[in-house]
């Protein structure tokens, strides 16, 4: 079977759907993965084709606002809003159509396997005359900006004369990575749900020294607020200084977005690293602390790990609620976020026996969900 997987360029959208790809790949299938080229190397690390295909968010924003000087912090909030409706729902899969056409028309695949939020894969297949389905990476939101986006897209859809609600993505199957306890009722209950157990990716690499060998009787507290944008210096110091006051060993990923620099010298049981695989981190930590980003998100849920989360923006903010409203966390939003409530709040859900039923549960939900290789063998019926 000849299967074409695309998504957008970036860490959270591609990551979650290489564990399918490989495992279709394994299974014998003829298998391409169209996106970015920023992207390819991690796809041969994957042993996965690559194609090119669409423009990287990056450059999508950079078109809506060319010319204009302000920052993305001064952009009002109606106004990004209304941006990020125009690039999700018609800037980047109208790109994502135009380049995938003569790529389907020469690799002729069975199937089409597009991430959610790369709905240019459904729109060309469509228009090809290929079917479809999607695969999410993480809870399904809405409100705010993904309200922009579904409105957008459903016009666009309408014009290709794709019916359907959009937030059930047409009535194609759904590969759906989130744990059903914690989907959105709505999404859960109308669409054409394929579970899949969230396995973590990450690029080949070895764990921070002492990690795997470190005395469990001290947590380890995992701090990370991804690989976009939303990592701010500010944000990630008034965090570690109240995690540094704790009786626990403090593992930071800064990420690609922060001057290390910029965060001054830190405690003795703080430690610092741009990178960490991170799939490979979370069975070891006890306590994760982030922005609320889907792959952060599931990756706490498998490992059985509390989360305090500290969402900035997309879909941040319905991933901490849902986070919160399971008992497996807590969140702080705007001015609550301070380093005394970090310190606070972290120590609490470290000690929180009622937290930690609660996660255990999390975990034993996501083991119980399809693995890659039982959800590739399911391919054929949808090609």
């Amino acid at each position: 079977m000849r299967i074409l997987f695309t998504s957008l360029a970036s860490y959270g959208h591609l990551y979650p759907l290489l564990p399918l790809a490989s495992a279709a790949r394994d299974a014998g299938h003829d298998v391409v993965y169209a996106t970015g080229p920023g992207f390819h190397p991690t796809l041969e690390k994957a042993g996965l084709e690559p194609v090119t295909a669409g423009l990287t968010l990056h450059e999508a924003f950079g078109l809506l606002f060319a010319g204009d000087t302000r920052s993305r912090y001064e952009v009002p909030e109606a106004e990004l809003n209304e941006a990020i409706g125009k690039a999700f729902g018609r800037l980047l899969p109208t790109r994502f159509m135009t380049d995938l056409a003569p790529l389907l028309a020469e690799r002729e695949p069975d199937l089409v396997v597009y991430e959610m939020g790369n709905p240019g894969g459904a729109f060309a297949a469509h228009q090809a005359g290929i079917p479809a389905i999607a695969h999410g990476f993480g809870r399904v939101s809405s409100g705010g900006p993904m309200d922009h986006i579904s409105e957008q897209l459903g016009v666009f859809a309408a014009e290709l004369g794709l019916d359907g609600d959009t937030r059930f993505f047409w009535g194609q199957p759904f590969v759906d990575i989130c744990p059903p306890s914690v989907q959105a009722p709505e999404f859960a209950a109308g669409a054409r749900r394929v579970p899949l157990r969230p396995v973590g990716w990450s690029e080949p690499g070895d764990l921070p020294p002492g990690v795997e060998s470190r005395d469990r009787g001290r947590p380890l507290v995992y701090l990370t607020l991804g690989t976009t944008g939303a990592s701010q210096a500010h944000l990630l110091t008034s965090a570690l200084r109240g995690l540094a006051s704790l009786d626990a060993e403090v593992l930071v990923a800064t990420g690609p977005a922060v001057d290390v620099a910029a965060l001054g010298e830190v405690p003795s049981n703080v430690r610092l690293e741009a990178w960490v695989p991170q799939s490979e981190l979370l069975p070891h930590v006890d306590l994760v602390v982030h922005h609320g980003g889907s792959g952060t998100t599931l990756g706490a849920f498998a490992a059985g790990a509390p989360q305090l989360l500290m969402p900035q923006g997309a879909d941040q903010f319905t991933n901490a609620d849902a986070v919160v409203g399971a008992g497996a966390g807590a969140k702080l939003v705007g001015d609550e976020l301070t380093t005394e409530a970090v310190r606070e709040t972290a120590g609490r859900l470290l000690a929180d026996r009622a937290v930690a039923d609660v996660v255990r549960g999390l975990a034993e939900e996501v083991a119980g969900m399809p693995s890659p290789e039982e959800v590739a063998a399911q391919l054929p019926q949808y090609g």
